[in-house]
């Protein structure tokens, strides 16, 4: 007995293994480890009978979370506008702008991978959408299959960093950070990594141009009357939308400001979000225009770019842009998100209620996974916190060499490992509630100088959430690999429009593909790493609040004065006073987490006994 609570978290954490190994789905091997072992606690004098007696009051307060709402409701966008064949769209369309020069249909893959990222959020579905489209025609015109199958993953995996990812919602309700604040510390890195892999393509197009071949001219479907390809016009429209995006950015301040009363300049990432929206409903506004009136203006290959690229960016954009004007929340936006799906769906003909009924499925689905990983982590946790196991791993950690660094770079080596193995999910629920004390007490000190002490979790989770994006390309066990594989053929055929023979996609040439891609971003996590400021420069600009401001808006609050106006007792002497107990009662009536403070008593029974 004696031996077990001398040893009892590294004892739990063997038993949580056992069950795993198992077999057991993890969030019941979760929470039978934390009964399980609870009960062996109040056995061996650890914890006292009542241990258990606060629980029902956590898993009440799992369900009256608002912010995991955004999970639902995020995934039902993506899943009807995945459903309604917005992959298949995109990529054809955008395949057909950039199909003239060398590597243009791996850049129009990633553009796509990228949008799909900020609708579908799941990397399955943008792994899979693009393998089952693109892959074929990317063989099918000679592209080198490493080059081929290395930019569906990684593409693919974009939806892990990302914003509106479900990745940055479950860390941010994890690490007890803003949902907002994590999608403004995630936009920029996100967007680096894109332009990092486009980076890439016009190396490999310059360096190894036959392995990027362009599109044939008989695989160009939208041309002119004239046989001109449309790509001016299209050049055109994007130069008057831009010009119009510019005007917005630097007219922001003045036009939002007073709508929301608000002080301050906006910050960076939301200027680009509104200046990016305004240029396209504007280019999609001049696309209907010309439909309608048949002005002949616009070529059909610009026409057909607005009307299929315009409208899910319009969608995201506006998502993104009301969370980081602050007029939604993250849970609000997802819901006005997924309601901008159905639209979508329904203009294109293509809602029905077939696709309803699979969409409603699968996002029932994923949010009872979702709950039922964070209910089983709420046990596992609530035994393994009543044991000071948050103490354990604190001391894990504190003799690592290089100081804060150094843990950086464990946590992330050993993220890295798991994420091979086990889903996000199950590495947020379990793995992440047990670092963040920690992070949150070393991490500050790398921050740039003046910075919050509090944005060291945001950075934190973008890091985490950009790792775990890498660990979804690395062989054997990427899962990204697997959706690729699931959807390449494995046999030789026939081609359809070439009547080529193809030879099948071979399990080393997906290996072997995402090795660039790897490399690529684990260059990026180190960026990261190094400079915070990519993180938390934005967030940083949009926290400060000027100390004679908020005091003058404090002194200025109205009905201050009359409330105090109205106390009868003020300045009368001999007036009778409160009592000492009645006084001190509405000080006290702030809210009290019960399982908070059920922890604490047991922590001070132990250091009493």
């Amino acid at each position: 007995m004696e031996f077990i609570a001398s040893n009892f978290v590294p004892i739990m954490f063997t038993g949580l293994l056992v069950f795993l190994l198992m077999g057991f789905p993890v969030a019941f091997s979760l929470a039978a480890t934390g009964l399980f072992f609870g009960f062996i606690g109040m056995e061996v004098g650890l914890f006292p009978s009542n241990l258990f007696q606060a629980l029902p009051l956590r898993v009440f307060g799992i369900m009256q979370n608002d912010t995991l709402l955004a999970i639902p409701f995020f995934t039902f966008m993506g899943i009807i506008l995945e459903r309604s064949r917005m992959a298949e769209d995109l990529l054809e369309t955008v395949a057909q702008v950039f199909g003239p020069v060398r590597g243009g249909l791996a850049v129009a893959v990633i553009l796509v991978g990228a949008l799909l990222a900020a609708t579908t959020g799941v990397v399955a579905a943008a792994v899979i959408s693009m393998g089952l489209i693109s892959l074929p025609i990317m063989l099918r015109y000679g592209y080198n299959r490493t080059i081929a199958t290395g930019t569906i993953t990684a593409s693919g995996t974009l939806a892990q960093a990302i914003p509106p990812s479900l990745v940055l919602i479950v860390l941010a309700d994890q690490l007890g950070r803003s949902v907002g604040d994590m999608y403004a510390g995630g936009l920029l890195p996100g967007l680096m990594l894109v332009g990092l892999y486009l980076a890439f393509i016009a190396a490999v197009a310059i360096f190894k141009p036959d392995w990027v071949p362009a599109l044939p001219q008989e695989a160009r479907i939208y041309r002119e009357p004239n046989g001109a390809s449309g790509h001016r016009s299209l050049l055109l429209l994007l130069a008057i939308c831009g010009v119009a995006g510019y005007i917005w950015a630097q007219n922001h301040n003045a036009i939002i400001n007073p709508m929301i009363g608000r002080e301050m300049d906006a910050a960076g990432d939301e200027v680009v979000i509104m200046s990016i929206t305004v240029a396209s409903l504007l280019a999609l506004a001049l696309a209907i225009v010309n439909r309608i009136t048949r002005m002949g203006l616009l070529s059909r290959l610009a026409e057909q770019v607005t009307f299929v690229l315009i409208p899910p960016l319009v969608l995201i954009f506006l998502v993104l842009g009301t969370i980081f004007l602050g007029i939604a929340t993250p849970t609000e936006g997802g819901a006005m998100g997924a309601l901008g799906a159905l639209i979508m769906a329904a203009s294109r003909k293509r809602l029905s209620l077939d696709l309803m009924r699979q969409a409603g499925e699968n996002t029932t689905k994923l949010a009872i996974f979702v709950l039922s990983i964070l209910i089983g982590s709420t046990v596992f946790s609530f035994t393994f916190n009543a044991a000071d196991g948050h103490i354990w791993v604190e001391h894990l950690f504190d003799k690592l060499p290089g100081g804060a660094l150094g843990f950086l770079i464990i946590v992330n080596l050993l993220v890295f490992v798991l994420g091979m193995f086990i889903d996000f999910f199950e590495i947020a629920f379990i793995v992440v509630p047990m670092l963040a004390p920690v992070a949150a007490k070393v991490l500050p000190e790398l921050l740039p100088e003046g910075a919050p002490p509090e944005m060291a979790l945001i950075w934190f989770g973008i890091i985490l959430a950009m790792n775990l994006q890498t660990s979804f390309l690395t062989p054997p066990f990427g899962f990204a690999l697997f959706y690729l594989r699931s959807v390449a053929a494995r046999n030789d055929y026939t081609d359809q429009v070439t009547k080529q023979r193809i030879p099948a996609v071979t399990t080393a040439q997906i290996y072997k593909g995402s090795i660039a891609f790897i490399i690529l971003q684990l260059i990026m996590v180190s960026v990261v790493i190094a400079y915070p400021k990519l993180v938390i420069g934005n967030i940083e600009a949009a926290a400060k609040v000027d100390d004679a401001t908020v005091t003058d808006m404090l002194n200025n609050m109205p009905g201050l004065e009359q409330e105090e106006e109205q106390d009868p007792t003020q300045g009368m002497e001999g007036a009778e006073q409160p009592a000492e107990g009645d006084a001190a009662e509405p000080a006290d009536e702030e809210e009290v987490d019960p399982a908070k403070a059920l922890e604490d008593e047991l922590k001070s029974e132990k250091t009493g006994q």
